[in-house]
């Protein structure tokens, strides 16, 4: 006589919380420079997500090369990286093709927009986006960090506009590291908007002014002779770092001005 049949017990289905959705649009722009030996820069790398899509617009035939960016509007919760490699003896200009434009998003999380640009040896690089509008409501943090060989050379451009025309501006918060042979040549951190520490749209802030960048030149001649400290009109200066580099630093009311400044300190130094 066969023995009786073991029951078989079939658990009760449990619930399982589907995955939560991610705050917001995440995006990732790869680019990888380097020198073919024949005194060009060639980009085997070249790889952009949604907003971030890249593009070549000139050919590299005085080896250099320029990716231009598409329009960016971070809404709250995004998050868009951009990553740059010059590798020894490369030359690389980024732009970007319009401003990029902070929105508030509907979940009140900030946006997030990460650079990060390593230069290698004799590698020559120029990051020159529009300016970066913080548009009421919004809240953005922006961290820029440039790791550099010993003889790379740098030419950074970081434009601020604080609200649109007739508009109270966002909470922008931004940074910028910068090394050189593995050793810290700047490292600032910028805080403006509702929410940001009092006093930084005060006299010794922004003074009122709605339009702020900076322009950074890396560059090993400067260690032989360095541009000297001095005022660049009443609301713009250049400072000498402790490195072969120099900080120019304005204020304007409108982007316009500010990239007038910025151009003619350009144009005096032939950077």
């Amino acid at each position: 006589m066969s023995p009786a049949a073991s029951p078989t017990v079939i658990p009760a289905a449990v619930p399982v919380a589907p995955a939560p959705a991610p705050a917001g649009l995440c995006a990732t722009a790869r680019i990888g420079a380097v020198a073919d030996g024949r005194g060009s820069t060639a980009l085997p790398l070249l790889a952009g997500e949604g907003p971030l899509a890249l593009r070549r617009t000139w050919a590299a035939r005085r080896g250099r090369c320029h990716a231009g960016r598409r329009h960016e509007r971070p809404l709250g919760g995004d998050h868009l990286r951009v990553e740059a490699t010059a590798g020894p003896g490369a030359r690389l200009v980024l732009r970007s093709a319009a401003a990029t434009l902070a929105l508030p998003g509907r979940n009140g999380e900030p946006a997030r927009y990460d650079v990060r640009l390593r230069l290698g040896e004799g590698a020559a690089v120029r990051w020159l986006p529009e300016p970066l509008v913080s548009v009421r409501g919004s809240d953005l943090r922006v961290r820029t960090r440039a790791e550099l060989a010993p003889t790379a050379r740098l030419l950074l451009r970081e434009e601020q506009v604080l609200g649109r025309t007739g508009e109270a501006p966002g909470l922008l918060r931004a940074r910028l590291t910068v090394t050189r042979d593995g050793k810290p040549l700047l490292d600032q951190e910028l805080a403006c908007g509702p929410g940001a520490p009092g006093g930084w749209d005060g006299p010794a802030g922004l003074a009122g002014h709605r339009a702020l960048g900076q322009l950074l030149v890396v560059d090993p001649e400067f260690a032989k002779a360095p541009p000297q400290a001095g005022m660049l009109g009443e609301f713009a200066a250049l400072t000498p770092l402790a490195g072969p580099a120099v900080l120019v630093t304005a204020l304007a009311p409108d982007a316009l001005r500010l990239r007038e400044l910025l151009d003619s300190a350009c144009a005096a130094y032939g950077w």
